[in-house]
């Protein structure tokens, strides 16, 4: 009987292990996640500046080219 509880105390050790490993991995996954997710923060405003910074260059072509239109005429 003494040997049965000792092989099971045995196996829950080896799965309270088991369940810190999953545990630990779970929370090296969700920090690469957190990772992720700022990277991907960071490029949205990437995104977003050098949108701006087209729109900024669409309005001066438009004003150069007004201008070339009234040199011409």
């Amino acid at each position: 009987m003494q040997r049965n509880a000792l092989t099971l105390h045995r196996d829950a050790l080896a799965l309270q292990r088991d369940a810190l490993t999953l545990h630990q991995d779970a929370l090296a996954l969700q920090r690469d996640a957190l990772t992720l997710h700022r990277d991907a923060l960071a490029l949205q405003g990437n995104t977003l500046t050098l949108y701006w910074d087209a729109l900024a260059l669409q309005d001066i072509a438009k004003f150069n080219l007004l201008r070339i239109n009234e040199m011409l005429y």
